[in-house]
């Protein structure tokens, strides 16, 4: 029984570029996660301007270098899934909810280092109504 179609997604050269300037961990999980959910790296790597630009504009918590974004690798990662749909709050918590599984199966089987918090859901108790700051394209590594 065919239960789906599978398409093999592939990253843009943007996604793989901005992709690459992160933490190995973050290359495993959206390497992983992408053949059966489209996405786009959105960010990895950000300077100084753009975070405290971000930061102005109430787009991020943190003024440089404070975000894991500033690090080298980045520690953190904005990824949206594709095609982006910036109203459809519920898929970008469907696909968070997605990626942190993935993250967690990973990190079990030894795959990666760190465990992975989202945006979506600062504190990792699965309660989203509780978030006073929701970013969810937003994903970063943690002890």
């Amino acid at each position: 029984m065919k239960i789906r179609n599978l398409k093999l997604n592939k990253f843009s050269t943007a996604s793989q570029e901005r992709l690459s300037t992160c933490h190995k961990d973050l290359q495993t999980l959206f390497n992983t996660v992408l053949p059966l959910v489209d996405c786009s790296i959105l960010e990895g790597h950000r300077g100084e301007e753009a975070q405290n630009q971000y930061f102005r504009e109430g787009k991020s918590q943190l003024r440089y270098p404070e975000s894991k974004h500033n690090k080298s690798p980045s520690m953190a990662v904005d990824v949206a899934p594709w095609p982006i749909k910036w109203e459809n709050i519920e898929r970008f918590r469907f696909f968070g909810a997605y990626v942190i599984g993935i993250a967690d199966l990973l990190f079990e089987q030894g795959a990666m280092a760190y465990h992975v918090r989202w945006g979506g859901d600062f504190n990792a108790n699965q309660d989203w109504s509780d978030n006073t700051f929701s970013d969810y394209v937003h994903f970063e590594l943690i002890k």
